[in-house]
């Protein structure tokens, strides 16, 4: 690699030009920070950690400036190297591997509770996929789907005493009419506009659960959700009814529970992952596609994009619904803090990381997103940053996602 004196002098003013962004945003939100003597806060320097951040800032826009300054020659026969036969493959391996996962020697209740919410965010993500990968909506309120579905399983619960496994069918269906709602207000819309009104309606859902405090308790939120059974079977130490570990004759174990939630969010991802590739293949998934590609082109092909925008709404809705009972049932607490505007970001970032409209590229996505900043929680204030790194990280070495090759649903063989 060949490196000349100009790039390395153009190379240099850039890195320069970051480390004083990076010296005016760090300057306070590190290089000062508040303690506690006796009764009153002082400011107290810290010029290393400050120092070091500038430093990572310079060298890191220093090597990517010399990388993008070199010559790169196109190879066309590795612009398909991620097949369409790999993935399925690899899809294949990761559903084994997570079918044994719990009971590996490696394996333990931290892991097995971590590894439950990325298969949480991998099913909101495949749910988001539907309407942003599929059908090119940007969805910005994707989380009031996710409340939605949460929400009215902890009501029926909490007013109708009703079991989890009445109410995931319920949430999914309610979820689906309010992306219904959503769906007709924005058909015109597309682009910045459509993520505006998108984004508008998932904080007025979450206003509305915030106020709502005679029926939906405000922000103390609902309490005592109850958890699934299994088949009826409590996973308790002593109730009225067999219990799970009477039943099968065990010994007890709170791991029990958490082993079954587990397995629960598995299932209802898979079924969202199969249920999606099903219908692609579909007239309605392939007139997504159309609609993602050339809005004015599907209309002169007679597709009629209203039934298409609202049923790509409806269904991502549907399963944003399942996903927010399954978050409720999990918690067993729920309140508006927990569905922000950043829990959309998080899932939007998600699938476009993971490559739009790749399925598996949001597998890998939110195992790096979620998965990899779990282990950052020792980081404490600077979690998020190590979050946000990792995105601009990504995003510089894959620029259209991490899976960017998107094959088409349907292929014409002409002989």
């Amino acid at each position: 690699m060949h490196i000349s004196v100009s790039q390395l002098k153009q190379a240099s003013q850039q890195a320069s030009q970051a480390a004083l962004v990076a010296l005016l945003l760090f300057g306070l939100l590190v290089g000062a920070r508040t303690v506690q003597q006796g009764s009153q806060l002082q400011l107290q320097a810290q010029w290393v950690e400050l120092a070091l951040l500038v430093a990572l800032a310079f060298m890191g826009k220093f090597l990517l400036s010399l990388y993008q300054s070199q010559p790169r020659i196109p190879n066309p026969s590795t612009k398909k190297s991620f097949s369409p036969s790999l993935a399925k493959n690899i899809g294949v391996i990761l559903i084994l591997f997570a079918l044994i996962f719990p009971f590996l020697p490696f394996s333990n209740r931290y892991l097995i509770d971590t590894a439950t919410m990325v298969l949480t965010y991998i099913m909101l993500g495949w749910g988001l996929n539907i309407v942003v990968g599929l059908a090119g909506l940007l969805d910005l309120g994707y989380v009031a789907f996710y409340a939605v579905g949460a929400y009215s399983f902890a009501l029926f619960a909490h007013y109708f005493d009703a079991s989890f496994w009445w109410c995931l069918p319920i949430s999914g269906i309610l979820a689906a009419f309010f992306g219904i709602l959503l769906g007709f207000p924005v058909l015109r819309l597309r682009g910045d506009y459509l993520a505006i009104v998108t984004l508008g309606f998932g904080e007025i859902i979450r206003i509305i659960l915030l106020n709502g405090y005679p029926f939906t308790g405000g922000p103390d939120g609902i309490s005592g959700i109850p958890r699934p059974s299994f088949f009826g079977l409590e996973f308790s130490r002593s109730a009225n009814n067999p219990t799970f570990h009477q039943f099968f004759g065990l010994e007890y174990s709170a791991l029990h529970r958490v082993i079954f939630l587990y397995y629960l969010i598995l299932v209802l991802a898979l079924l969202t992952n199969f249920f999606t590739l099903y219908i692609r293949k579909l007239p309605i998934g392939r007139a997504w596609e159309a609609l993602r590609e050339d809005e004015i082109a599907c209309r002169s092909l007679g597709i009629n994009p209203t039934h298409t925008k609202l049923t790509a709404f409806a269904i991502g809705a549907l399963f944003g619904g399942f996903a927010g009972a399954f978050f409720a049932t999990r918690q067993g607490f729920i309140s508006p803090e927990s569905f922000t505007f950043i829990e959309s970001a998080v899932i939007l970032a998600i699938v476009v990381l993971g490559g739009m409209g790749r399925q598996l590229g949001v597998v890998f996505a939110a195992v790096l997103l979620m998965g990899a900043t779990e282990f950052f929680r020792e980081l404490e204030e600077f979690r998020m940053l190590a979050f946000g790194g990792l995105m601009v990280v990504i995003m510089v070495i894959k620029p259209k996602g991490l899976l960017a090759v998107r094959e088409p649903t349907i292929k014409l063989h002409l002989h």
